[in-house]
């Protein structure tokens, strides 16, 4: 899938992730095209699986059954792996932002309010092991423009 024909695709479901959670939609633009290659993974196209999230015991919803690299011993292996499913776009991102939530932590990411203040924050908090993660998401939301998709959040009400 191309990038902009991607980003056509799930920049609804990020506005409205962003309008429900407060994650800004170009933080969630840049780690869902990171994470799967634009919409090229597998999981991506058979199940709106953006980021690669497994299955364990604690999901209920529908899974796919699919081979997975691991390294095992030293050794790369191909192992079976069974992977969340969701029936949208939305779904997937809302299920992400449950995780951010519940897990302690990531909860100075929601001390952010840009993109690249999340980038950073989920960087700091160990989401990735590569020490370069918050420069590739910051190359992509810069390179594409990303921001213009983030909308101010509206004051609650006293």
């Amino acid at each position: 899938m191309k990038p902009q024909d991607f980003l056509d695709k799930i920049v609804p479901a990020a506005m409205a992730c962003h309008k429900e959670t407060g994650i800004p939609a170009s933080f969630t633009l840049a780690q869902a095209a990171l994470e799967s290659g634009w919409g090229a993974s597998r999981l991506s196209q058979r199940g709106f699986n953006l980021f690669g999230v497994k299955a364990d015991r604690a999901w209920k919803g529908p899974v796919i059954s699919m081979d997975t690299y691991e390294v095992i011993n030293g050794v790369r292996v191909m192992v079976p792996a069974i992977w969340r499913a969701y029936p949208d776009w939305l779904a997937c991102l809302r299920d992400r932002a449950s995780f951010f939530r519940k897990n302690p932590r990531y909860s100075a990411c929601f001390k952010e309010t840009t993109g690249p203040g999340w980038c950073r924050a989920v960087a700091a908090a160990g989401y990735a092991t590569d020490p370069d993660y918050a420069k590739k998401l910051l190359a992509m939301i810069d390179g594409r423009n990303l921001t213009r998709f983030d909308q101010p959040l509206k004051e609650a009400a006293p």
